[in-house]
């Protein structure tokens, strides 16, 4: 199950990195894992963001172009002094690694480092500082559409059905709101966590492509709402 907030709401992962393409590609990858995820590029913007956003976790790369990562831990500790935080280095000195560590830096990450690595990381940083597993069964179901989000099968009437990554994203927030008509913005929002620049033709794509998956062959429950959204309705 996913580790949450106490009211059931994403958890929040700082990402700061003065390479920007190093902190999307991470940030990416911790949307993806179900993350809710803000981005810092230089230490000032790290601590006004840490204290805006109020983080689970923060990623925090060593070197940054105003401070360094010590400077921003101390300052974010000021206001938030149990915040777990990773640290991201290019350098593996020993001397590096006591440092990050005896100011408070929970764990250590060296550049080239694997995405998956990083988050099996925070995971665990976030389980072992108390945060909540989610209390609700990992399964959702409408009528006999059924979604595991633990092993992330999907099955239709029993029959198993095989789905990319971004379209059990989009079915897993379409189950969680049935009934409920879902706009494109609310759809790129949640499923792809930012904003196409008005590309909403990526949604119809996808609900395209999910459709064929589900309703081929059955009797439809993704149905398109003219100039409102999207909207799965069980079976009646």
């Amino acid at each position: 199950m996913e580790l949450t907030r106490p009211d059931g709401s994403p958890l929040r992962v700082l990402v700061v990195d003065d390479e920007i393409n190093i902190a999307e590609l991470i940030s990416m990858a911790l949307r993806y894992e179900g993350f809710e995820v803000s981005m810092a590029h230089t230490g000032a913007k790290a601590v006004s963001n840490a204290r805006t956003f109020g983080p689970d976790a923060v990623v925090l790369d060593m070197m940054l172009p105003d401070f360094d990562g010590l400077e921003v831990l101390r300052r974010m500790r000021t206001t938030d002094p149990d915040v777990p935080v990773v640290f991201l280095t290019a350098r593996d000195s020993v001397e590096d690694r006591i440092a990050g560590l005896t100011a408070g830096g929970d764990d250590y990450v060296t550049k080239p480092f694997s995405l998956e690595e990083l988050v099996a990381r925070l995971r665990g940083l976030m389980r072992r500082t108390g945060a909540r597993r989610a209390e609700s069964d990992s399964v959702l179901t409408v009528g006999d559409l059924e979604l595991d989000e633990d092993s992330h099968e999907v099955r239709r009437a029993g029959d198993e059905v095989m789905l990319t990554a971004t379209e059990f994203e989009l079915l897993r927030f379409l189950m969680r709101n049935p009934k409920r008509v879902l706009s494109k913005a609310q759809i790129l929002d949640r499923v792809w966590n930012y904003d196409f620049g008005g590309q909403a033709n990526v949604v119809e794509l996808y609900i395209s492509y999910l459709r064929k998956k589900i309703d081929a062959g059955r009797e439809p429950m993704i149905h398109t709402m003219r100039g409102a959204g999207y909207v799965l309705k069980p079976v009646s």
